[in-house]
């Protein structure tokens, strides 16, 4: 069978297994049913998914063009401490801004391949968690804005990393740590402004697990500007990135914005 589409984020569904679904226009793919089965990816032209050109992708999916320009793209997004909504000063559109930032948000511990803390929407939990392709999670505090999230995270930073090591995470090498015993620790080191949204109450720590055959013991990643075709048996997905046999990996995210064609055997 063949489909073709645009790249864009694989939905999500949290379930006793994480389910996987990559929109291909007219078809939803479930790929938790694809495993072990030979795939197929084809490079075919771009479409930037804010201006629809084929024009080369940039980043998160944008030609350059729009990287720059629209507020979907802006430095708050990667630096939440750079949000600046909560003080009515506009940096690309004030209106995203406002709806994007002025919602509660979460501080977090996540572990996918170190303890690493990070920022969420409370709308994106668990999203957020299986995204990054962490097996265990627990919200540490929430905010009433991204502001206030971020310099909560920058405060915590030099206790935890902020970047999962994707190599680490996709061979399956997680430390085991217990994230419920990390939360004493942290309430000294918060911010004065946030430290009243601090519970003593530690939550549940949210355990995720993933489709995965068989890990792979070295992994180098596929290209498709260098490697424009690839075939290869799937083994797994985790995060947002395909596994396959041979230990490439392919990462669903950073190659938002690229039209490809899957053949699947």
């Amino acid at each position: 069978m063949q489909y073709q589409g645009v790249l864009k984020k694989m939905a999500t569904e949290f379930d006793s297994e994480i389910q996987y679904y990559l929109d291909m226009e007219s078809d939803f793919l479930n790929l938790n049913q694809l495993l072990e089965k030979e795939v197929t990816i084809t490079f075919k032209e771009y479409q930037c998914l804010n201006c629809g050109e084929n024009k080369k992708i940039f980043r998160q999916g944008f030609c350059y063009d729009c990287f720059y320009k629209i507020p979907q793209a802006a430095d708050w997004i990667m630096k939440p401490e750079l949000s600046k909504a909560h003080l009515d000063i506009e940096d690309r559109d004030l209106a995203y801004e406002k709806k994007a930032q002025l919602q509660p948000h979460i501080v977090y511990l996540a572990l996918s391949s170190s303890v690493k803390v990070g920022v969420t929407r409370k709308s994106q939990v668990p999203t957020r968690w299986i995204d990054q392709g962490a097996s265990k999670a627990i919200p540490i505090i929430e905010v009433p804005n991204r502001y206030l999230a971020g310099i909560t995270e920058v405060a915590l930073k030099d206790k935890y990393v902020d970047k999962t090591n994707w190599r680490k995470m996709l061979k399956n090498e997680v430390i085991d740590a217990d994230l419920t015993a990390e939360l004493p620790k942290i309430k000294e080191v918060l911010p004065e402004e946030v430290k009243q949204y601090f519970s003593e109450n530690p939550q549940e720590v949210l355990s995720l697990n993933y489709p995965v055959e068989k890990y792979p013991t070295k992994v180098k990643s596929l290209n498709l500007d260098k490697t424009p075709s690839y075939s290869g048996k799937l083994m797994g997905v985790k995060g947002q990135y395909l596994i396959f046999e041979d230990g490439t990996v392919f990462n669903i995210r950073s190659n938002e914005g690229y039209v490809v064609e899957i053949d699947l055997k």
